[in-house]
């Protein structure tokens, strides 16, 4: 397999087994959330409260799953939905003090699952592979501009 499709397949694989991985370690543990909804929670137990728009834009995902994600947050007690002052069409996604209760534990179980998964592997070649991630991420933020640069 060419290197450039093996980084994609493996990126993409890397990405299923992690998502499986914390969902199993997850419901080993009594904690009832996904992946997804866990990153939802992360981003806000990080920056506070936030808009659902906020929220998509910083876990990159489209506006219709964070909206699913946080009504299944929601309906589970840990967000609520507060209506923005400055425009009533706006909703800001709040975490309730059940949502924070969890923050600690669930923290640790996601860290405890990266570092499962990083054993083994140099503190350097970690480094060189978060900068290639970084490299990788900028180039994607460009994506667009240059369309001759890629050739369908």
């Amino acid at each position: 397999m060419i290197l450039v499709k093996q980084v994609g397949v493996y990126i993409n694989i890397l990405n299923c087994r992690l998502k499986k991985h914390l969902a199993e370690v997850f419901k080993k543990k009594g904690v009832n959330l996904t992946a997804e909804q866990y990153l939802v929670m992360d981003t806000l137990w990080n920056e506070g409260t936030l808009t659902q728009q906020a929220i998509a834009f910083i876990i990159q995902k489209d506006k219709n799953s964070v909206t699913q994600f946080i009504d299944n947050l929601e309906k589970k007690g840990l967000v609520t939905r507060s209506v923005a002052k400055e425009d009533r069409r706006v909703n800001n996604i709040v975490v309730t003090a059940e949502g924070m209760a969890l923050k600690d534990s669930t923290k640790q179980l996601a860290i405890n699952t990266m570092e499962y998964a990083l054993r083994g592997i140099p503190e350097a070649d970690l480094q060189t592979f978060v900068a290639v991630l970084k490299k990788m991420n900028a180039n994607m933020k460009d994506f667009g501009k240059q369309p001759e640069e890629i050739k369908l």
